[in-house]
């Protein structure tokens, strides 16, 4: 197996650490692989892409699509985010729980996050590129999205080193229940 791919204390989340293979010219991992995520019981299909880029401090999220939820796995390509998942899944043991991981560039760790969590990253290097593989089509009519400080849910987001920038639309995000 090119992972290892590490159950998160919420069931439907994995960190993933691929077996990297560096030399002097550089190095070489394999990204995903249906076969090794499928044995760990991480399916797609995935159908859609995303890449971004953002500067420390950079805060998006808590989003989360509605009727069409999104599985994510996502990965730090260049710098490093903090990243969060947040359990919406009613009658789930996890309910309005949350678990974190870091994610960087240099390290090259993935977390999948399973359809029914809301997602959010903080970016903590001068800047970074964030890509995810979706299990769903992006919906907009169809998003939905949580505060990123709800006192309810209570994430310990960590220092950046300035303050947060977000979105206006992701400053006026509703609270959790």
């Amino acid at each position: 197996m090119s992972f290892t791919i590490t159950p998160c204390p919420i069931e439907g989340l994995y960190e993933i650490q691929p077996k990297v293979f560096g030399d002097s010219r550089g190095y070489f991992f394999e990204v995903w692989s249906e076969r090794d995520f499928a044995a760990a019981g991480i399916t797609g299909p995935f159908v859609q892409d995303n890449q971004s880029r953002s500067v420390r401090g950079v805060l998006r999220g808590l989003h989360f699509q509605r009727a069409h939820p999104q599985g994510k796995l996502v990965r730090a390509i260049e710098g490093e985010v903090f990243d969060v998942a947040v359990d919406i899944r009613p009658g789930s043991p996890g309910y309005g729980k949350w678990h974190a991981v870091v994610l960087s560039g240099e390290k090259q760790n993935q977390f999948y996050i399973a359809p029914g969590f809301a997602h959010g990253f903080l970016v903590l290097s001068e800047s970074a590129i964030f890509a995810y593989k979706c299990t769903d089509f992006y919906h907009p009519e169809d998003e939905g999205g949580i505060i990123w400080n709800d006192a309810s849910i209570g994430i310990a987001w960590p220092d950046a080193g300035t303050e947060y920038i977000l979105s206006e639309r992701d400053r006026k995000l509703p609270c959790f229940g």
